[in-house]
């Protein structure tokens, strides 16, 4: 069996979750079935990697429109395939007329869904409306749809209803815990500007809408004062969402000290470090379809705080391998809070309870690591998906 794999990450341009999925997923199953990765970006030489940019034609369209052109150089290669697997929308164009195009069964990941992401409008103008009519189309053509989360099934069914729910199926996202380990390293933490002898609260992620950095920000005024915070935050939607948590780092750090931001991505060493040093991670996203980002962190070991929202109930166990933060959200879409000082209160509450109480914390950081290595292994994950590939092919593997 052959299967062509299609995403617009694929290293060494990874920059969020998806990217990561499909790296760890791709390696898993090259174990026993012929898998060919059809990625956005420069050129790669890694074996049975294809790389596509942008039309020069488009260079100066918008960016839905550039990749809507990049997924058209790539439709005729995967000729030859008995599966086409796409990533985001930014590959279900591309999955979805190679599908049509070679007669083959066409599978998508969900990693996030358009419908519960409108401030994309933000970023992407007109082209958010072009976005969200490609992973529609391309749902409703597809042979599978792969949610990784129950949540995330739940999410799909009610923003797609015409969808026949049989073919949803839930696997979940992995971890591998020899890759993320516990790592300490204090020399690099003092470089980086943290002290590994104080409390501290770590956020790893994108400055967009969906991760609900700003909540954090408004929420750290209210931790104790000996508790640092550490923002390791790039990668913006757009200058506003950008503009708006400069300014509220700059208030934090005009009232407390250890508030440290690093912006630029780490290599994987100095995040492990900065994760096994946190008292805890954080997680305060108002849109979360899973969280690979949380399974890194109790990799290792360290305790989780999480937004109950999305898939992360299903990864962090209140109680057990962190807490989870209560949130009431309105349900047009955007994930807000009803009531946004409420959360915030919340969140710098159940903060200050696991940062103040070292002990414990190290306790959830224990259990999650060993949650993430027994209920997360990336080989389990690519045999149910290898499975899921003979049956909408009618191929054994």
């Amino acid at each position: 069996m052959r299967v062509d794999i299609v995403s617009k990450e694929y290293p060494p341009e990874v920059y969020g979750g998806a990217g990561v999925h499909v790296t760890e997923l791709v390696s898993a199953l090259r174990k026993s079935i012929d898998v060919r990765v059809r990625a956005f970006g420069a050129p790669r030489d890694e074996e049975g990697t294809t790389s596509y940019s942008v039309p020069a034609e488009l260079a100066d369209a918008n960016g839905a429109i550039q990749t809507l052109g990049t997924d058209l150089e790539i439709v005729t290669d995967v000729a030859g395939a008995d599966v086409v697997h796409s990533h985001t929308w930014y590959a279900n164009f591309a999955g979805h007329l190679a599908s049509l195009l070679h007669g083959i069964p066409h599978i998508v990941t969900a990693h996030s869904l358009e419908p519960l992401r409108p401030w994309k409008a933000e970023q992407l103008g007109g082209g958010y409306a072009v976005s969200s009519f490609i992973e529609k189309t391309a749902y409703e053509g597809a042979a599978a749809i792969v949610a990784v989360s129950e949540g995330m099934r739940a999410d799909i069914l009610r923003s797609y209803p015409s969808l026949d729910p049989e073919k949803v199926r839930v696997i979940y996202n992995g971890i591998d815990v020899e890759s993320w380990h516990p790592v300490t390293d204090d020399a690099l933490l003092s470089e980086l500007g943290i002290d590994p002898a104080r409390p501290s609260v770590v956020f790893v992620g994108r400055i967009t809408r969906q991760k609900g950095l700003p909540y954090l920000l408004r929420a750290a005024e209210l931790l104790p004062p000996e508790v640092q915070l550490i923002l390791c935050a790039g990668a913006p939607d757009t200058p506003q969402i950008l503009a708006e948590v400069e300014a509220l780092v700059r208030g934090l750090q005009g009232t407390r000290d250890g508030v440290v931001w690093i912006d630029r991505l780490l290599p994987r060493h100095d995040l492990c470090a900065i994760l096994t040093s946190a008292t805890t991670f954080v997680c305060p996203s108002v849109y979360e379809p899973l969280g690979i980002v949380n399974l890194e962190a109790m990799a290792c070991g360290a305790a989780v705080v999480g937004t109950a929202t999305g898939g992360i109930p299903e990864v962090v166990v209140d109680g057990v391998t962190g807490r989870l933060v209560p949130i009431e959200q309105a349900q047009d879409g955007t994930g807000t809070p009803v009531d946004p000082e409420k959360f915030v209160a919340d969140l710098a509450r159940v903060l200050t309870e696991v940062v103040t109480d070292p002990e414990r914390a190290a306790g959830f950081g224990a259990a999650g690591r060993e949650r993430a290595a027994k209920d997360f292994s990336w080989g389990a994950i690519a045999d149910t998906t290898a499975a899921l590939y003979a049956e909408v092919s009618g191929i054994g593997g």
